[in-house]
């Protein structure tokens, strides 16, 4: 199932009256190299982002700042994954279809990709993705 696959993982918190810190490191809190980084932001009210799959990539996503949700599909069943916390990650797997949405105002999401950017890992198209994931 989805939501067997992926996990939220708790980031280190390091509070201060100055403001609090968390933290993130490959091989440590997540696991695997970190290859890319980008972030998602200023998203318009009741737009979607994702939309697709990878054959390899595995993804870590947090909510630096706002919230939204992650829903996450094995081809059978979906799960919906709220992130509001930056101290909190979701550890998507490879293989997975997955959407973002539900964004709030001035929500900022960070995401950590196990590989470059290949256009060549993503699956685009939902059929083709269901077909894929049946080998």
């Amino acid at each position: 199932m989805a939501n067997e696959k992926c996990r939220i993982i708790e980031l280190p918190k390091f509070v201060d009256g100055r403001g609090n810190l968390s933290i993130i490191e490959e091989y440590k809190q997540i696991p695997f190299k970190i290859k890319r980084t980008h972030w998602v932001y200023d998203v318009p009210g009741g737009v979607e982002r994702g939309g697709h799959a990878f054959k390899r990539n595995v993804e870590f996503i947090v909510a630096l700042s706002g919230s939204f949700d992650v829903i996450v599909d094995d081809g059978t069943h979906k799960a919906v994954f709220p992130l509001n916390r930056s101290y909190y990650g979701l550890l998507v797997p490879s293989g997975l279809w997955r959407v973002m949405n539900n964004f709030s105002t001035n929500s900022l999401a960070l995401i950590l990709s196990s590989v470059e950017y290949d256009e060549n890992d993503y699956i685009l198209d939902y059929e083709d993705f269901k077909e894929w994931i049946k080998g």
